[in-house]
């Protein structure tokens, strides 16, 4: 399982021209789901996505000290099958990906269990399956990718 993490500043998600989520000062996470993903797979980027030290701590200026769940933050994840592409020459290959019904199962999961470890009104999604226009304001920039294979 990969996922980008991206802080912002805000963040939406437009389907058929209907804003359908939108976050303030957070994160947006692009969610890719590979077919041989576990459960495990899934709670270790769940674990990265809420405590991933991305800002500085208010009271003691020190930086890389807090998480989106420190700061009380908002969380937008948007799934992405197209993290899991491959080359063959010019040509994209989604083998890797997860099939569709199995991988909407497992992100559904992912959002449920986001809101239950943190706070189901700062965990927002886009649609999955959906041709989304994703907008975001980068803070810092600040992107980071994690692989739950490469740990």
């Amino acid at each position: 399982m990969r996922v980008i993490i991206q802080r912002v500043t805000e963040a939406s998600v437009t389907v058929e021209k209907e804003v359908i989520s939108q976050i303030g000062k957070g994160i947006c996470c692009f969610i890719g789901i590979e077919k041989d993903d576990t459960p495990d797979d899934a709670k270790f980027i769940r674990n990265k996505i809420l405590n991933l030290r991305l800002w500085t701590n208010p009271e003691t200026k020190k930086p890389w000290d807090k998480s989106v769940k420190d700061m009380e933050f908002d969380v937008l994840c948007v799934s992405q099958f197209t993290l899991h592409a491959t080359l063959k020459g010019n040509k994209l290959d989604f083998h890797n990906a997860m099939g569709t019904s199995d991988a909407q199962a497992m992100y559904s999961n992912i959002l449920d269990d986001l809101k239950k470890d943190y706070n189901p009104s700062k965990v927002k999604d886009g649609l999955f399956s959906a041709y989304m226009d994703v907008q975001l304001i980068n803070d810092g920039p600040v992107t980071i990718t994690i692989d739950s294979k490469k740990k």
